[in-house]
């Protein structure tokens, strides 16, 4: 299948990675492929520079958003929440049709609050939109010719694609959207990911709760140790 994964972060190479294992045609999307590939330092998260990376990955492009958008029949979106909508916006015609899974949260970083969340790196961003809306119906009402589903946001992307490093892959994923065929997309491809316990949320509005666990899990991990990865299990 051709797939486009539009992000070049940490998260966004994790699925890049195992696609590409999985035999799929992976394309890239980045605002400005030429200035992309000329940084020589790491990212705000530490991530080193993409294009010797890229090197490691042959036959993997890199384009545009919208130009990766093109190429893709499904599309994985993995731009930073802040800046999700409008550069999503910039593939509309490309996007349309097709099924966008959307892991984006929407953080604010280094907030100037009443009553910050100090972490090891500093103050924890807050979320915006949070509780009335989210960023996943955000971006479904800016793309209403295309089937966003939320899913892969509560766990780390390394994990998602990999989710028997965990367990055994005895743990819980989600999902939420509004179209029956993208959801079944979403879960086949969580499958061939290695994923057997998928938990279908309901309609696109239980992406608030998912992009709301991004602070729950932040707090597991602070007690495990930073850096530990970990599953959730739905018992039922």
């Amino acid at each position: 299948m051709k797939i486009a994964v539009l992000g070049t972060g940490g998260g966004a190479r994790a699925h890049i990675a195992k696609l590409t294992e999985l035999g799929h045609d992976v394309h890239v999307g980045t605002r400005d492929p030429k200035a992309t590939l000329a940084r020589t330092e790491p990212d705000m998260m530490g991530t080193p520079p993409l294009g010797p990376w890229l090197a490691e990955h042959p036959g993997v492009g890199l384009h545009t958003f919208a130009d990766a958008a093109a190429h893709g029949d499904l599309v994985i979106n993995g731009i930073d929440g802040r800046n999700a909508v409008a550069a999503l916006s910039t593939a509309a015609e490309q996007l349309a049709g097709k099924t966008l899974i959307d892991y984006a949260v929407p953080y604010v970083y280094n907030p100037d609050i009443e009553r910050p969340w100090p972490t090891p790196w500093g103050v924890n961003p807050i979320l915006d939109p949070c509780d009335s809306d989210s960023l996943g119906e955000q971006i479904q009402r800016a793309l209403p010719d295309t089937h966003v589903v939320k899913a892969f946001v509560t766990q780390e992307q390394q994990t998602v694609v990999d989710p028997k490093a965990i367990g055994g892959g005895d743990h819980t994923m989600f999902l939420a959207g509004e179209d029956t065929d993208a959801k079944q997309q979403t879960t086949d491809l969580l499958k061939a990911y290695g994923w057997s316990d998928i938990l279908d949320l309901g309609p696109l509005v239980a992406a608030r709760g998912m992009e709301m666990y991004a602070h729950m899990h932040g707090a597991i991990g602070f007690a495990l140790g930073f850096g530990t990865h970990f599953g959730i299990k739905v018992v039922r």
